[in-house]
């Protein structure tokens, strides 16, 4: 199980303040508005856009909000033209970082993004620094509690079209195809398999050990970049421990 899904997870289980709460509102619903508009705002003829509501209902977002958002992307409804914008650099003991924006002001991003990586002891990078290594893939969390055994999960993942199947302490990591990603996800809710998490995400080809005192200094920066309002992810290539990932949480 990859360092960001633990991290991710335990995150998601720890719950948030409101104040965080209303940020993540805010940036999912972008992130359907900016779908819609590139790619049209019929979910069912749109993969980026399925993907982004339903990442939004697992958010527990309200529907008539995201419906509002799906309007204003379409363009049945004014509202702020957001572009995307992509960051890269590298954070305490040398993880790659990869940081994914939208933005109605370039400037006001690019200055706060600078500012948390020469804040925490990161380096920003130019295009291209990293970027090369992270491949989209989609990426199924299912809590071990209560979920089948090993054997039945690989068998109904892998029917589905799942490249993959790894196990960390308290989840399963199911990794797809993009394109795989919507029928994985429904064979699951067919068999009765409720995720903890299900995104389309930046998967690192190879991940780099931190413990100690840079596993700390990594999900520091980590977590400023992904409090800004304008940043929608962040991907890192770290491997921590899932007890220290626990420990610095």
């Amino acid at each position: 199980m990859s360092g960001h899904s633990k991290w991710s997870s335990i995150k998601r289980k720890k719950g948030a303040t409101d104040q965080k709460r209303a940020r993540m509102y805010s940036k999912l619903l972008r992130a359907v508005e900016v779908a819609a508009r590139e790619g049209g705002g019929n979910v069912e003829g749109n993969m980026t856009l399925a993907s982004a509501v339903e990442k939004a209902r697992d958010f527990s977002v309200p529907a008539d909000n995201i419906e509002r958002a799906i309007k204003r992307g379409s363009g049945a409804q004014e509202g702020a033209r957001y572009e995307e914008v992509t960051y890269e650099g590298y954070g305490p003991g040398g993880v790659a970082l990869l940081v994914e924006a939208l933005t109605d002001n370039r400037n006001r991003t690019g200055q706060d993004v600078k500012h948390a990586f020469a804040r925490l002891n990161g380096n920003l990078g130019a295009s291209g620094s990293t970027a090369w290594m992270f491949t989209r893939k989609g990426v199924i969390l299912v809590d071990k509690a209560g979920a089948p055994d090993e054997d039945q999960m690989l068998e109904i993942a892998l029917e589905a079209g799942a490249e993959d199947l790894s196990g960390g302490d308290t989840s399963w990591e199911i990794t797809t195809d993009p394109t795989a990603f919507a029928a994985v996800r429904s064979a699951l809710a067919d068999a009765g398999i409720e995720p903890s998490s299900a995104e389309l995400t930046m998967v690192p080809n190879a991940t780099i050990e931190v413990d100690g005192s840079k596993a700390r200094g990594v999900l520091g920066l980590l977590d400023a970049l992904e409090d800004l309002d304008d940043v929608q992810n962040v991907y890192a290539n770290f491997d921590i421990p899932e007890d220290v990932l626990a420990e610095v949480g």
